[in-house]
C-alpha cells in the first residue's frame, strides 16, 4: 500500500493546462530549467501535444542542448509534417548545431507554409549568411595551377614511394588552436583558462559539493560547454572569413574616405535600404547610429542637391523613433516622431503625416496613455488608404476604448474593423475584430452574443491553424459560459420555488371554494428575472494572444 501511495505521489499533481501556463511564465522570466520541468510534467499527461513539445524544445535550446531541442521538434512533426511551429523549431535547433544547410531547408519549408511569418524570412537570411561566411563567396576563391595538379602529382609520388600521407592533425593545445579559441571566445577565454588551471589541482578535484557532485565533473562540464560554443562560432564565422570581411570593409572605408559622395540620391537609397534591413532584424542600436549619421550628412546638403530633402529627413526621424521604441526610450521616440509629424505638416506630405500619427499613437498606447492614442489615431482616419490599414487602425482604437472601459465604443470600432477586414478578405484581422467585439460584449454583460462572436473567431483560428489562439479562445469561451450558468441558475431556483408555492395555493383554494373561481392574473405571472451578476473582465489569456502590436493592458 505504501508503495502504491509513493507511485501516486510521483505522478503529475496538476492539470495539463496549469503545467503549460506555469512553463510559459517561467520561460518568460528566463528560468529555462524550471520551465523545462513544467513542460515535461505536462507531456507526462499528454505525450503527443505538439505545442508543449515545441515549448520544451525552446527551453532546451536556451539551455544550450540543441540535440534534445531537435528531438522534441521532430516529435512535434510526427503527425503533421507541415506544422509550421515545429518546422521553425527544427530549423532553429539545426542552426544551433551548426548544420546551416539543413536549417535553411526547413526555414524555406516553413516559409512556404506561412509566408507572413517574419521569423522564417529572418531564419533564411541568417542561415544563408552563416553558409556564406563558412565557405566564402565564389569570387574570393582563386585556383592555382599547383592546386589543380595535386591529384595527379599525388599518384606519381605514390608510384615513386615519396608519398608522405596526410598531414598530422594539430594537437588540441597547439598555439594556433589556442589563438583561434581566444578570438572566438573573447572575454570567456579567461574563464576557460581559469577552469583549466583548477583542473590541474589534484586535491581540489577530489572535493565533492554539498549535493554530492564531484567538483571535477562540474569543471569538466564548464570546459566542455565552452568548447561546444567555440566550435559553433567557428562554423558560423570562421577566422579566415572574419579576416576577409575585415579587409574588405577596410578597403571600402578607405575608398569612401578618399572619394567624395558623387551621387547623393544613390547614397541615401543605399543607406535607407541598410537601415530598413536592420529594422527588420531588430538591430535597434545599429539603426539609430546609422540613421543619425545619414541625417547629419543630409542636413549638410542644399535643397538643390537633394530636392526631397525634408521628406528624407522626416523618414530618418521616423526610423530613429522606431528604434527608440524597441530600445524602450519612449520619451525619445515621441520626440523623434513628433519631429517627423512637424516636417510632414510644414511640407504638406500626407503619407508622411499618416506615418507619423501612426507611430505617435503606438508610443502613447505603449505607455498606457490611451486617450491620447485615440486622439492621434482618430486624426489619422481620413489619411488611411487601404482596407487593411483601416481594419488595423479601427482595431487599435477599439482596443484603447476597451482598456478605458468605454465598451460601447470599443464594440463599435470592432464592427468597423471587421467590415474592412471582410473587404480586404483578411482572415487574421477578421479573427482579431471578432475577439475585440466579443470582449466588449462580455464587459457589457451580453454573454450570449459574446459566445457567438468567440465561436466565429474560433472558426477563423481553425482556418489559420493557429493552435495557441484556438486554446486561448477556448479558455475565454469556458469563462463566458461559466458566467452564463451562474447568471441563469438563480432564476431557475426562484422560478421552481414560486411554481411550487402557486401550486399549493391553488389546491388550498379548491378545497375551500364550493364553486371554481377564475385564476387570478397574479398567479399566472412568471417570477421576476434575477439580475445578472457583475460584468466579467475578458480573460487575459484570450486578450494576450490576439492582435500583434496591440496596446498593452492597463489596470486603469
Amino acid at each position: 500500500m505504501a508503495d502504491d501511495h509513493e507511485k501516486e505521489d510521483q505522478g503529475p499533481k496538476c492539470s495539463f493546462t496549469i503545467y503549460m501556463a506555469e512553463g510559459d511564465q517561467l520561460f518568460l522570466k528566463g528560468l529555462y530549467a524550471k520551465a523545462m520541468e513544467s513542460f515535461s510534467n505536462a507531456l507526462a499527461l499528454k505525450p503527443d501535444d505538439r505545442i508543449c513539445l515545441v515549448a520544451r524544445s525552446k527551453c532546451y535550446l536556451k539551455m544550450g542542448d540543441p540535440e534534445s531541442a531537435l528531438k522534441d521538434a521532430e516529435s512535434s512533426l510526427k503527425d503533421d509534417k507541415e506544422f509550421f511551429k515545429g518546422l521553425y523549431q527544427k530549423a532553429e535547433a539545426l542552426y544551433a548545431m551548426g548544420d546551416f544547410e539543413f536549417a535553411l531547408v526547413f526555414y524555406h519549408r516553413g516559409f512556404q507554409q506561412r509566408p507572413e511569418q517574419q521569423e522564417f524570412r529572418l531564419g533564411i537570411q541568417k542561415a544563408q549568411e552563416a553558409i556564406n561566411n563558412s565557405v566564402g563567396s565564389p569570387s574570393s576563391v582563386k585556383l592555382e595551377s599547383k592546386g589543380d595538379l595535386t591529384f595527379f602529382t599525388a599518384k606519381e609520388e605514390v608510384k615513386k614511394g615519396k608519398f608522405k600521407g596526410p598531414p598530422k592533425p594539430q594537437r588540441l593545445g597547439s598555439p594556433q588552436n589556442e589563438k583561434t579559441a581566444r578570438q572566438l571566445l573573447g572575454e570567456l577565454y579567461t574563464d576557460k583558462e581559469y577552469l583549466e588551471k583548477l583542473l590541474k589541482d589534484k586535491d581540489l578535484m577530489k572535493v565533492n559539493t554539498r549535493t554530492g557532485i564531484k567538483l571535477q565533473d562540474l569543471i569538466l562540464g564548464g570546459i566542455s560547454y565552452l568548447d561546444t560554443r567555440t566550435e559553433f562560432w567557428r562554423q558560423q564565422k570562421p577566422i579566415y572569413a572574419r579576416v576577409r570581411d575585415y579587409r574588405l570593409m577596410q578597403q571600402k572605408w578607405n575608398q569612401s574616405k578618399l572619394s567624395k559622395i558623387s551621387d547623393p540620391t544613390d547614397y541615401i537609397l543605399k543607406n535607407l535600404e541598410e537601415i530598413y534591413q536592420n529594422l527588420a532584424l531588430n538591430k535597434s542600436e545599429a539603426v539609430s547610429k546609422k540613421a543619425r549619421q545619414v541625417l547629419k550628412t543630409v542636413q549638410g546638403w542644399t535643397d538643390k542637391e537633394v530636392p526631397n530633402k525634408q521628406e528624407v529627413i522626416g523618414n530618418l526621424y521616423s526610423c530613429i523613433g522606431n528604434a527608440q521604441i524597441e530600445m524602450g526610450d519612449m520619451d525619445g521616440a515621441l520626440q523623434s516622431h513628433e519631429k517627423d509629424l512637424e516636417i510632414a505638416k510644414q511640407n504638406n506630405l500626407m503619407d508622411a503625416k499618416s506615418r507619423a500619427l501612426d507611430n505617435i499613437g503606438r508610443v502613447y498606447a505603449r505607455i498606457g496613455k490611451f486617450p491620447r492614442a485615440i486622439e492621434v489615431w482618430e486624426e489619422k482616419i481620413p489619411l488611411t488608404k487601404s482596407s487593411l490599414e483601416k481594419t488595423w487602425l479601427f482595431h487599435e482604437i477599439g482596443r484603447c476604448y476597451l482598456e478605458l472601459n468605454q465598451n460601447v465604443k470599443a464594440r463599435s470600432y470592432g464592427e468597423k474593423s471587421l467590415a474592412f477586414a471582410l473587404e480586404a478578405d483578411n482572415i487574421e484581422w477578421q479573427l482579431h475584430a471578432n475577439v475585440l467585439m466579443a470582449q466588449s460584449e462580455v464587459k457589457l454583460g451580453d454573454y450570449d452574443t459574446a459566445v457567438t462572436l468567440f465561436k466565429k473567431a474560433l472558426e477563423k483560428a481553425e482556418v489559420l491553424k493557429d493552435e495557441a489562439t484556438k486554446e486561448a479562445i477556448h479558455i475565454a469561451l469556458e469563462d463566458v459560459q461559466k458566467q452564463i450558468r451562474e447568471a441563469h441558475s438563480p432564476e431557475e431556483v426562484t422560478e421552481e420555488a414560486d411554481t411550487q408555492k402557486d401550486s399549493s395555493h391553488v389546491k388550498e383554494e379548491e378545497k375551500k371554494a364550493a364553486t371554481p373561481l377564475p385564476e387570478s392574473p397574479e398567479s399566472l405571472q412568471s417570477p421576476e428575472v434575477v439580475e445578472s451578476p457583475e460584468l466579467v473582465q475578458s480573460p487575459e489569456s484570450a486578450e494576450s494572444s490576439y492582435s500583434p502590436e496591440s496596446p498593452q493592458s492597463s489596470d486603469e
